[in-house]
């Protein structure tokens, strides 16, 4: 039997029918379901079938043109960036869990439907899951995005891991000016699923690095359906959802764009940073002593113990930006030792206002900094970029810098 045939498998009481396809491993058969699925099985306990030979045309991997990019001097340069995540992996036949192991040349092979749309430069900037993300990944990807574009990319996108990309795109929004459109895009479901997302994201990312908004965006989804991919701002997104493709939303507006995926039009709603209007620029420092705490009633003051000692501490307090009534005198010792204390909302639309009520009157005594209406985890980057590149943390704080702050709150229905 080889690659391309189809068999039927029998292990134990199960019997699998499909297309063989290569395996990375000698000990295991990898068979495309009929539902698209691909299972990995035993070759030593299981007995195969060939049912019709060569019903498939499997591509030899190995051949000498598989990573060839032609360069068309029509087309604009985007640079792809992996990090690893969903987008950039593949199925361990060995233990059925998912890993990140593509590179930039893989993710080029495994979606055709880029090839024609862009000349690409591809690096690897790491290769790990996204929850193993660390500031120092974020320094490494931001100068990598910064020499790139000093190279000349017309645009760059940043494959990533869903589960903390908003983070990402919020560190390089503080860290780099760009002239260029910089796209963080991921994949909910890996490329063996039927329903993966990864192709539609791709293709959407390039489209959007090759427009003219100049700002770190994130672009995923932005329904169930196959249709739209939407652009977020990459201080004011979130991922609201484990699981489905349109996990991600723009927090207090719509997203910022769109891209068609059939017309490969895209769209803007509001003012943006246009393309060239940006000089590069880098400012990669980050005070990593930072900490976010989320307040939740009965937490002790104790809590306040881990930040002593911190740089930083991001509160995620209730409603306007509330704590225990008993924790403002601590705070106001973390303060007074130097932390730096920022309030920040567990509600996802409105802002911090510290000014109607006893306690948060008592807070804003104590030292604590209104973070107005900030994403909790963006405002962690923030305070870790503010604290390296400012000379008034507090005041930077405060003042909009990537459309973190949004001018005023309103509903967005």
């Amino acid at each position: 039997m080889n690659p391309g045939d189809r068999v039927r498998v029998e292990r134990a009481d199960e019997t699998y029918e499909g297309v063989l396809l290569p395996s990375t491993t000698p000990d295991d058969l990898v068979v495309k379901l009929d539902g698209g699925y691909n299972v990995g099985i035993d070759r030593d306990q299981s007995d195969v079938e060939v049912l019709e030979s060569e019903v498939y045309d499997i591509e030899d991997e190995e051949s000498d043109d598989s990573s060839v990019v032609e360069f068309d001097p029509d087309l604009p340069t985007i640079s792809l960036i992996s990090t690893g995540g969903t987008i950039a992996s593949t199925v361990d036949y060995r233990t059925g869990a998912v890993t990140a192991q593509f590179d930039a040349k893989d993710v080029l092979r495994a979606v055709p439907d880029l090839a024609g749309r862009a000349n690409y430069r591809g690096r690897v900037v790491a290769n790990i899951l996204s929850e193993n993300m660390t500031p120092d990944v974020w320094r490494e990807l931001a100068q990598a995005v910064y020499d790139e574009i000093a190279n000349g990319a017309d645009g760059v996108v940043v494959m990533h891991g869903t589960d903390t990309m908003q983070f990402s795109a919020s560190a390089l929004s503080f860290m780099l000016d760009t002239p260029v459109p910089v796209v963080f895009t991921g994949s909910q479901r890996s490329a063996d699923r039927p329903s993966s997302d990864n192709v539609m994201n791709a293709v959407c990312s390039v489209e959007a690095a090759k427009a003219d908004c100049a700002e770190v965006l994130v672009c995923m989804h932005a329904s169930e359906s196959d249709d739209t991919c939407a652009l977020h701002r990459g201080t004011r997104v979130r991922k609201n959802h484990t699981s489905r493709r349109d996990a991600f939303e723009t927090i207090g507006a719509e997203p910022l764009g769109e891209v068609d995926y059939d017309d490969e039009e895209v769209t803007f709603r509001r003012e943006y940073d246009e393309r060239g209007t940006q000089e590069l620029a880098l400012a990669d420092d980050l005070e990593s002593d930072v900490e976010l705490l989320k307040f939740t009633p009965g937490m002790g003051v104790e809590a306040l113990d881990y930040a002593e000692g911190k740089a930083g501490l991001v509160l995620e307090g209730t409603g306007l930006g509330h704590v225990h009534s008993d924790w403002a005198d601590r705070i106001g010792e973390l303060v007074d030792d130097g932390t730096t204390v920022v309030m920040t909302s567990q509600c996802l639309g409105g802002r911090v206002c510290d000014r109607v009520y006893d306690t948060g009157r008592d807070l804003l005594d104590a030292g604590i900094i209104e973070g107005e209406d900030m994403l909790p985890g963006t405002a962690k980057v923030k305070l870790m970029w503010s604290l390296a590149n400012s000379d008034d943390p507090a005041t930077t704080m405060q003042e909009p810098i990537a459309g973190e702050i949004t001018e005023r709150s309103v509903p967005w229905e």
